[in-house]
C-alpha cells in the first residue's frame, strides 16, 4: 500500500531550478517533497554547463601556452594527457555535487524521492512507493538530447552532451553534428586539446546570434583549425572500421564522404515529459514542452512548469530565473510574469559571444527607429595589455536612449553582461551608463565609451554651441 504524503509543494526534478524551489521554500519552512529519477544537480551538473566549462577551461589553458611569442615568452606546445583532462572535469563535478545532494537537501527539510514520478490525476503523483498530494506541483524535469532523423545514425557509435565527457582517449578526428553553442563550444575545446575537428552544420553556424558578432567567433576558430561546413545536408552515416564512423554531406559543392574517429551529436533537445501522464492532470503539452502562461502556470492551475520542459530558452539561469518567479507566488502570492527581454545567454567559446534584449533585427521590427551604438576591444587598453583586442560590444537603443538589447564578442563578454542585466532589467538609458564611474583599466569600459558616443552627435549641434558660448560670458 503506498504512503501518502501531504506536503505544501511537491517539486519534479532535482535540476537547477527544482533545486532552487525546494531550497526556498523549505528554508521558510514549506513541507517540500523533491522526486528525481535521475542524479541529483540535473543536466548542469552531471552532463552540461559544469563538465562543458571544465573541459573548455583545460582547452584554453592549452591554448595559452601556444600564444606566449606576443608578450616575449617562447610559445610551447603542452604535453596533453586527455585521461588527466578529463579527470578535472570529474573532479570539478565531485566538487560541486555535495551542494545538490540528497544528504545536503534532506538536511534542509526536503523530503527527496529518488523514483521516477507520475501523475495519477490532477491532484495526485504516484512515485514509487509514494503518492503525493500536495498543494502546488512544480515540473522541472528539464530536457535531453535528441538526435536528428539521420539515415543509418542508430547504427552507429556516437556521443551526446550526456556521453561525451565519459570519454578516456582523445579523438583523432572528431566530427560534430551541429553548429550551435554545444557544438562550437565542444568543438573548439577539443580541437585546443589536440583532436582535428570538423562541424557538420544544416543551416547557419551559430544561427541564433547577431551575425556580426557571430562571423568574429566562427572566424577565430576557423584560424584554429576547426573545420565548419554550413549550409550542409547530412545524407548519412555509416559505421568505419571498429569504432570509427563515415558522414555523407551534401552541400554546393556537390556530396562527398567525411570520416572520423568520433561522432557528437549536439543539434537539438527534447522535453523530458514522456513518463510523467501529463493527459491525466489535464496539462498541456507538445513536442516543444509544457504550455505555460507567462506566470509559468499550466492548464491544470496547481502545477507549474519551470525551466527546459516549460518549452522557452534552454539555459540554467533561465530554470533559476523561473524558480524566483514561482517562489514569489507560491510562497507570498506576489505577481510575477516571465520577461524573455531581460533573459541574458551566453556562447564560451574564444572569443566569447553574449547577448541580451533585443536584437538590431527584432528591434527595428518592434520599434522602427533604433540607435546602434559600437565600441572595439582594439581602443580599450586592458585589453591591449592583455593582447585580448578582438571583438566589440554593440549597444541597441530605443527613443531617448533606453537600452533595448546588448551583444558583445570578445573577451570575457559573459562576465560583463552580468552589469547589461541589470542595465535592461531596471531599464536604463545611455545617460545612466555615461554617468557611472568605470575603473581603470578595465575591459568592461568598452560599454560606456559606447554609450557616451550615443551624444558625440551634441557636440556640432549650433544650439549645444551656443549655449555654451552663452555661459562662457559669465566666466
Amino acid at each position: 500500500m503506498a504512503t501518502v504524503l501531504n506536503p505544501d509543494i511537491c517539486v519534479i526534478g532535482a535540476g537547477s531550478g527544482g533545486l532552487t524551489v525546494a531550497a526556498a521554500a523549505a528554508s521558510f519552512g514549506v513541507p517540500v517533497v523533491l522526486i528525481e529519477r535521475g542524479k541529483m544537480g540535473g543536466d548542469c551538473l552531471n552532463y552540461g554547463c559544469v563538465p562543458s566549462k571544465s573541459l573548455i577551461a583545460a582547452g584554453k589553458h592549452a591554448a595559452r601556452l601556444r600564444q606566449g611569442a606576443k608578450f616575449g615568452i617562447a610559445d610551447v606546445e603542452p604535453d596533453i594527457d586527455f585521461r588527466k583532462v578529463m579527470q578535472h572535469v570529474e573532479g570539478v563535478i565531485a566538487a560541486i555535487a555535495p551542494n545538490d545532494s540528497v544528504e545536503r537537501f534532506t538536511a534542509l527539510g526536503v523530503k527527496v524521492i529518488q523514483e521516477e514520478a507520475r501523475f495519477k490525476d490532477a491532484y495526485t503523483i504516484v512515485a514509487g512507493d509514494f503518492e503525493i498530494r500536495a498543494r502546488r506541483f512544480v515540473v522541472a524535469t528539464g530536457s535531453s538530447p535528441v538526435p536528428p532523423p539521420i539515415p543509418g545514425l542508430d547504427d552507429v557509435p556516437y556521443h551526446t552532451n550526456e556521453t561525451v565527457f565519459s570519454q578516456k582517449k582523445l579523438p583523432e578526428h572528431l566530427i560534430v553534428i551541429g553548429g550551435g553553442p554545444i557544438g562550437m563550444e565542444l568543438a573548439q575545446a577539443h580541437r585546443r586539446l589536440g583532436a582535428r575537428v570538423t562541424v557538420v552544420e544544416a543551416m547557419k553556424a551559430l544561427g541564433k546570434d547577431d551575425p556580426e558578432l557571430a562571423a568574429i567567433v566562427l572566424k577565430q576558430l576557423r584560424d584554429e583549425g576547426v573545420e565548419i561546413l554550413e549550409q550542409t545536408k547530412i545524407s548519412s552515416v555509416e559505421k568505419r572500421g571498429r569504432s570509427g564512423v563515415r558522414v555523407f554531406v551534401e552541400d554546393a559543392e556537390g556530396p562527398r564522404a567525411i570520416d572520423g574517429s568520433a561522432l557528437l551529436v549536439a543539434a537539438g533537445r527534447k522535453p523530458n515529459i514522456e513518463a510523467l501522464d501529463l493527459d491525466k492532470a489535464g496539462i498541456a503539452h507538445d513536442r516543444t514542452g509544457i504550455k505555460t502562461s507567462r506566470k509559468l502556470r499550466t492548464t491544470n492551475r496547481r502545477v507549474y512548469a519551470i525551466g527546459d520542459v516549460a518549452g522557452g530558452l534552454q539555459f540554467t539561469h533561465v530554470a533559476g530565473y523561473h524558480a524566483g518567479l514561482v517562489i514569489r507566488a507560491l510562497l507570498f502570492r506576489l505577481p510575477a510574469a516571465e520577461n524573455r527581454d531581460t533573459i541574458p545567454w551566453a556562447t564560451f567559446t574564444d572569443p566569447e559571444l553574449a547577448h541580451i534584449g533585443l536584437t538590431e533585427e527584432a528591434a527595428r521590427a518592434r520599434h522602427g527607429k533604433v540607435g546602434i551604438l559600437r565600441w572595439p576591444y582594439a581602443e580599450n587598453d586592458r585589453a591591449q595589455a592583455e593582447r585580448k583586442t578582438g571583438g566589440f560590444i554593440k549597444l541597441i537603443t530605443g527613443k531617448g536612449g533606453r537600452i533595448l538589447g546588448v551583444s558583445i564578442v570578445g573577451a570575457n563578454a559573459s562576465e560583463m553582461m552580468n552589469f547589461w542585466s541589470l542595465a535592461l532589467a531596471k531599464k536604463m538609458k545611455t545617460r545612466d551608463i555615461a554617468g557611472y564611474i568605470a575603473p581603470y583599466p578595465t575591459v568592461a569600459e568598452i560599454g560606456k565609451r559606447a554609450a557616451i558616443t550615443h551624444f558625440t552627435g551634441a557636440t556640432s549641434k549650433p544650439v549645444v554651441r551656443g549655449l555654451i558660448r552663452f555661459m562662457r560670458l559669465f566666466g
